[in-house]
């Protein structure tokens, strides 16, 4: 008698090989037995006409704060995802001076856009160093696993106090001790370090991320620690990667090179496509397939469909500063959809926005070149559609009908009783199409991450990458796909393979019993919505998926039919921890 038998479902395993079908038994949280004509379960679950894949490993979240008090750790888990991994960006919680709290926060909503109200009233602290924080999500229970990284922002910071928030040089004793608290750290179970070096991650007093300009000798002192610890990545938000600066993909491609040779860790960057250099992204893939050839463990994270800001009734939007607007800011959205239906109330509002950014462009250029960017700004639909064509953008439209763009942004705000979302895609979308996402996605060089769930509450919801995965690149896209097999095997075992969890990312025998079972005909990515949830009444999108038939952790089915369950088998992963995976 097993614990849990998934019977009859097309078993997709994170290998890359092509589906077979089978039946997959649990016991005591784990892959007890895959095969046929099994044994019977406490608790079956009938998955013909379902794939049936391993938990997804989200390597690129923000639940460092979140995951302190929630136990759900949405948006993520509603769309398969059974494992995540915080501490990414340089930005985290840990360590921390009793007195540097409130930094921490400001830091955090800065550079991630989580509501510091949020993290001030959600989190109860009760840790200094790194291992306390560990120790306090040990004692926690989620409905999917957590790990996390120690981030260099509040390193630096707890090392050198307002010099190193300031982003002040290090001192070679300062150093060494940066470094002892890293090794120890991962000693104690984090998943390794992560810097940020772009000038768009700053603090909410505009200072970027402690770290940003750190001296090589301190970033491979580092590195060399993550070595002598045997264990874990060293993570990098390079320079230029949100494209607010340009810099030559050899100048951080070489010193990553050299670090990853030198001190032998895994090295891993984030990797998007930007505006001002839309084809850079080729020459950072062919130098780390080049260093990847000669030996260097160097692999690029990139993302699963644009990054772009979400607009809505509910949320920011081009109207949404006007005068006229105001009387209309605590009313439904069905209710201002209504009111904005007005044709005087419409004409005045779209004058009034027209001139405040006729205003701003005296002050700010780019930024009012930013809310004029019509071809780039789209309808997102419900499904949605993360890879419209320039013909469904906002000025594609007006030209085809017409019309002036303003209008047709209003009246797009206007759809679903005024619940639509429009899109404007910011980086990953230089030509109007996916096609470079596809070349990233489908280079063994790159691995799927930059989902940050948890962050950008209320600009982004790219923890749905998941599900957009499976249903877009896997079997809706009206050009080259990526294999079915290839898609699931980007987000388990590649992903867990580049971490270092050993005991999950695949379906095999001996593993832990992490699992989704997935109609996949059916799947379905449903609009963002935005919902007042936080802590202190704040806000975040959220997104559904409807498809997911369950999804198990450790053996517990955690959500059945898109819906959560009671089971909380989540619990803190330590590297180093883990079983070894099977032959």
């Amino acid at each position: 008698m097993f614990d849990l038998v998934v019977r009859n479902g097309s078993i997709i395993d994170g290998s890359g090989d092509e589906p077979f079908v089978a039946d997959i038994a649990v016991t005591d949280g784990r892959i007890a037995a895959i095969g046929t004509d099994l044994g019977p379960g406490r608790e079956e679950i009938d998955a013909t006409d379902r794939i049936v894949t391993p938990g997804f490993v989200d390597i690129h979240t923000h639940y460092d704060g979140q995951a302190t008090w929630d136990e759900h750790l949405a948006p993520s888990t509603p769309h398969g995802v059974t494992t995540v991994v915080m501490g990414n960006c340089g930005v985290g919680f840990a360590p921390v001076a009793p007195d540097r709290h409130q930094f921490l926060i400001a830091l955090m909503e800065g550079v991630e856009d989580i509501p510091g109200a949020a993290l001030s009233e959600g989190m109860s602290w009760g840790w200094e160093h790194f291992e306390e924080y560990l120790d306090v999500l040990d004692g926690r229970r989620f409905s999917a696993d957590v790990s996390a990284m120690i981030a260099h922002g509040p390193l630096r910071a707890y090392v050198m106090g307002d010099r190193g928030a300031k982003n002040e040089p290090a001192t070679a004793a300062e150093i060494e001790r940066m470094a002892d608290l890293v090794e120890a750290a991962i000693g104690a179970g984090a998943m390794g370090f992560s810097t940020s070096r772009t000038l768009a991650h700053r603090a909410m007093d505009g200072e970027p991320v402690p770290g940003t300009f750190a001296a090589e000798d301190e970033l491979f002192a580092l590195g060399r620690a993550v070595a002598r610890a045997g264990r874990g990545v060293f993570e990098v938000a390079p320079a230029g990667v949100a494209g607010e600066d340009h810099v030559p993909p050899a100048t951080e491609v070489d010193w990553m090179c050299r670090l990853a040779a030198e001190a032998g860790c895994p090295v891993t960057f984030l990797m998007l496509q930007t505006d001002n250099v839309p084809d850079d992204w080729r020459e950072h893939l062919e130098l780390i397939t080049q260093a990847r050839a000669q030996g260097h463990n160097i692999t690029a994270q990139v993302a699963g469909r644009p990054f772009g800001v979400l607009l809505g009734l509910s949320a920011r939007h081009r109207f949404s500063v006007c005068p006229s607007f105001a009387p209309l800011q605590d009313l439904t959205n069905a209710e201002k959809a209504e009111r904005m239906r007005d044709p005087e109330l419409r004409s005045t509002l779209i004058v009034e926005a027209r001139t405040m950014v006729e205003q701003l462009r005296e002050v700010m250029p780019v930024a009012a070149q930013a809310m004029d960017t019509y071809d780039r700004t789209y309808p997102l639909g419900d499904p949605v559609d993360y890879e419209p064509s320039p013909d469904r953008s906002i000025a594609g439209i007006a030209a085809a009908t017409g019309r002036d763009p303003d209008e047709v942004l209003y009246d797009a705000l206007l759809e679903r009783d005024g619940d639509a979302i429009v899109m404007m895609t910011l980086l990953g979308y230089s030509y109007g199409n996916g096609d470079a996402l596809f070349e990233m996605l489908s280079n063994p060089s790159a691995v799927l991450g930059l989902a940050d769930g948890g962050a950008h509450c209320n600009l982004i919801c790219d923890a749905s990458t998941p599900t957009w995965m499976l249903t877009h690149w896997a079997r809706d896209r009206d050009g080259a796909q990526i294999p079915l097999p290839t898609v699931v095997k980007k987000m388990t075992a590649d992903t867990a393979e580049l971490f270092g969890f050993t005991d999950r990312g695949r379906l095999a025998v001996g593993l832990r019993a992490d699992i989704n079972v997935i109609d996949h005909v059916r799947l379905t990515l449903r609009e963002p919505r935005l919902v007042a949830d936080l802590p202190a009444g704040g806000t975040r999108f959220l997104q559904d998926a409807e498809g997911y038939d369950a999804t198990i952790v450790a053996g517990q089915i955690t959500r059945r039919f898109d819906q959560f369950t009671d089971a909380r088998p989540g619990r803190l992963v330590r590297s180093g921890q883990m079983a070894p995976a099977p032959a």
